[in-house]
């Protein structure tokens, strides 16, 4: 049973930082993508960051973050732990979102395919 656990969020002031952190068990993230997505309701589920990894003993790192959002934000993967993290920085009242976490099965171009599994989300309010 996969299952991905996302923690981290919290309430910042604007120009703050935030790191989410998402766990997974039941699977393993190296050779699958994983991505952070944000939801306001009433509003599109956005991509925020991708990630992908791929090695043995040490891993070669692929990542995919919008224009928009890369002088701010940073997708990491810690394979020993199997957690993924999104260090937000420099937050505005716009990044306010339920952040979610998901994992695909394998591979798909530029990790914008379908992604398999979801966390339950963690909630971002900056003010």
């Amino acid at each position: 049973h996969v299952q991905l656990v996302e923690s981290g969020g919290g309430s910042v002031q604007a120009g703050g930082s935030l790191r989410l952190s998402c766990t997974a068990s039941g699977y393993t993230f190296n050779e699958n993508c994983v991505g952070w997505f944000r939801q306001v309701p009433g509003k599109e589920r956005e991509r925020v960051a991708r990630i992908y990894s791929r090695g043995r003993s040490s891993y070669t790192y692929t990542t995919y973050i919008p224009d928009s959002l890369k002088d701010r934000f940073t997708i990491s993967q810690d394979n020993a732990m199997n957690t993924v993290y999104l260090q937000m920085n420099s937050l505005k009242p716009e990044d306010s979102a339920m952040y979610y976490c998901a994992a695909s099965d394998g591979y798909t171009t530029d990790c914008k395919g379908t992604y398999n599994y979801w966390g339950q989300g963690t909630q971002v309010t900056v003010s």
